[in-house]
């Protein structure tokens, strides 16, 4: 069974997500979309960010806890939110998604790329289009959402783009991006992280001058989230530490574009994300996997 790490979301009064127009946010607001945001870090962050009066998409696969935080945040009554369902383990789902967004939002000031998996029992599962699962969920669908979200992503600017990865990195066997070879869940979930980073180095570089951050973050290890616990495996910090971290990225006035951030402090990734060349072939792989 998967389990999708609900994380971060956002800020503002809010609206549940139905068929009519979602809330629009007011001039003064920022728009910040984060994937993965109805429980664990994501929902903490939104708490947090609605408290600074920001307008939120919620994301998430599951209606009923999508628009619980959606009413928490209208409580608050600082910011507003909206919740927009979609499936990553689905390309066509992202897309469909990213479309919706495209459709409801004229900027796009902050999008932080944090739903992921971690399956660290049974079998290699297959995403829809037969991808390795991990790196579908975890890496492909924000790489497919980001590029069809970034030119609204530039014209806001100035704005940033925070993908949530992990210090937990392996490198990549790009002749086997499926691992039909040599599976196991722990190195899946490792290769889909280190995949993230590196694509937020190439994509930092491509954009130099646009006036968009571009960051990855490890925000703490194994945060007591209900990923982390479904695992089976003992949190070593609080989902607050990682909050933190997050929060620092998304608002925080010394962040270095092109950088991977341990925590609160600036770091160095796994070796294999500052191969110029693998960074170049990864890239045209995930291009031809999402129809790029």
């Amino acid at each position: 069974m998967r389990t999708l790490v609900a994380l971060a979301l956002l800020a503002g009064p809010c609206v549940a997500f139905s068929q009519e127009p979602p809330m629009r946010p007011r001039p003064d607001q920022q728009v910040i979309l984060i994937t993965g945001s109805t429980d664990g870090l994501g929902r903490e962050v939104a708490l947090r960010l609605a408290a600074e009066g920001a307008h939120v998409i919620v994301h998430g696969r599951n209606r009923e806890r999508g628009e619980a935080v959606v009413q928490q945040i209208a409580a608050g009554g600082r910011g507003s939110a909206a919740f927009f369902p979609a499936d990553f383990a689905s390309l066509d789902s992202a897309r469909a998604f990213a479309n919706r967004i495209l459709d409801a939002y004229s900027r796009i000031d902050v999008l932080v790329n944090n739903a992921g998996i971690w399956l660290t029992r049974g079998e290699r599962q297959l995403s829809e289009e037969g991808q390795e699962m991990h790196f579908a969920v975890n890496y492909l669908a924000g790489y497919l959402l980001t590029h069809l979200l970034l030119d609204r992503i530039i014209e806001s600017a100035p704005s940033r783009i925070v993908n949530v990865a992990s210090a937990a990195q392996q490198p990549i066997d790009l002749d086997d991006i499926t691992m039909e070879r040599r599976y196991n869940g722990t190195s899946a979930y490792a290769r889909s992280k280190l995949a993230q980073v590196m694509f937020t180095f190439d994509l930092a570089d491509r954009l130099a001058g646009r006036n968009v951050i571009v960051v990855a973050l490890h925000p703490a290890t194994l945060m007591d989230t209900p990923m982390v616990r479904e695992a089976g495996v003992r949190p070593r910090s609080t989902v607050e530490e990682g909050a933190d971290a997050l929060m620092r990225l998304i608002t925080g006035d010394d962040v270095v574009s092109g950088a991977y951030y341990d925590g609160l402090e600036q770091s160095r990734a796994h070796a294999f994300a500052y191969d110029v060349r693998a960074r170049e072939r990864l890239r045209a792989l995930s291009d031809e996997i999402v129809g790029r």
